[in-house]
């Protein structure tokens, strides 16, 4: 896959993300209006013998607007909207990431190879971030090329030479210009408003209505498949969140892969990254300065690298990254290809 199938590719899974998401939210609300509101604009009105010997009506059985749905897609468009205008500055703040000082001389290096790389790349020149961390990490954030940003650690830009610190940039300079850093922002954004509404839902039947909800499911409804509706929702509003995060963590692994290669290709040095990577994997203690939210954009997982050691189905499903083993081997793979390819 060449770059330019590689950034069709990411637009059409963006577009594809947001619909499953906006998929998710229309579910949530369109149950919040049905057992929560009783919404029900079909239902036949109900009506009940006077003494004086007429019917009178009792009420349609449920409203006839789904403010729930409307508003759970209102709140989800507007979170979407938000991770494009405003998606790059909330990274950086979360991470009291400040802008690198070229009086410093690690730092002015680190802008330096950021430029030689923007250059290999036929990109714009990112800004430069540092976050204030020992630990060895690094991410790229922004909505397209013209706007993005490399934010990296002061443990990072400390403790790699130059061609380790190429290796690293480029790799971030590949998930620009491959557009993963737009499909990454919109996720991240998008996950934590599924999160958000899963939440007020499960509440809302807590300490809402219950009784209500409860018997709108077992009584009038059951007919129609209500009891079966309530419980096949009652499931999506606990598993959202966590279908949501698997959905991201999936995303994430795959673009490391491709990250990875594309920025030994720009570098046309593989080892230099797989010496950074090391030396990554080496540092085992966590990069503090970035919550899980973030996590899944950064060049490896924030939590520290023993949890990669972890194997399994459950910690395959739920890891940021994929093992720095496997991506350390690939890379030199992809170098010894080359040096028999140069002989």
């Amino acid at each position: 896959m060449n770059i330019y199938e590689q950034q069709a590719s990411n637009r059409r899974m963006t577009a594809g993300i947001m619909a499953v998401f906006i998929g998710f939210f229309l579910a949530i609300g369109l149950g919040f209006d049905f057992f929560y509101l009783n919404f029900n604009p079909g239902a036949v009105p109900e009506y009940k013998l006077k003494p004086a010997g007429y019917y009178e009506a009792q009420g349609s059985g449920g409203g006839n607007v789904p403010y729930g749905t409307i508003g759970a897609l209102l709140f989800g468009l507007g979170m979407a909207a938000n991770s494009v205008f405003n998606g790059t500055g909330m990274v950086l703040r979360s991470t009291k990431a400040r802008r690198a000082a070229p009086q410093n001389e690690k730092e002015k290096r680190f802008l330096n190879v950021v430029e030689e790389m923007a250059t290999a790349a036929g990109l714009p020149v990112p800004q430069g971030y540092i976050i204030p961390d020992p630990d060895l990490n690094a991410f790229a954030a922004g909505i397209n090329p013209s706007k993005a940003v490399i934010a990296v650690t002061e443990g990072l830009v400390k403790s790699l030479n130059r061609e380790e610190l190429q290796g690293v940039v480029a790799h971030e300079m590949s998930h620009i210009r491959n557009y993963d850093i737009r499909l990454m922002t919109v996720t991240a954004t998008l996950m934590g408003a599924i999160a958000l509404i899963s939440d007020f839902s499960g509440r809302s039947m807590r300490y809402g209505r219950r009784s209500s909800v409860i018997a709108s499911s077992r009584g009038s409804d059951r007919k129609s498949g209500g009891g079966l509706f309530f419980i096949v929702w009652l499931l999506l509003v606990l598993l959202a969140p966590l279908i949501s995060r698997i959905l991201a963590m999936a995303i994430s692994r795959q673009r490391e892969f491709l990250a990875d290669a594309s920025g030994a290709e720009l570098t046309r040095n593989p080892l230099a990254l797989v010496s950074a990577l090391e030396k990554i994997r080496g540092a085992i203690m966590p990069t503090r300065a970035i919550n899980n939210g973030v996590a899944h954009m950064c060049i490896a997982d924030p939590r520290g690298s023993l949890i990669e050691e972890k194997t399994g189905f459950t910690a395959d499903l739920l890891a940021t990254h994929p093992p720095l083993e496997k991506r350390i081997l690939a890379l030199k793979v992809m170098s010894y290809q080359a040096g028999k390819s140069a002989a």
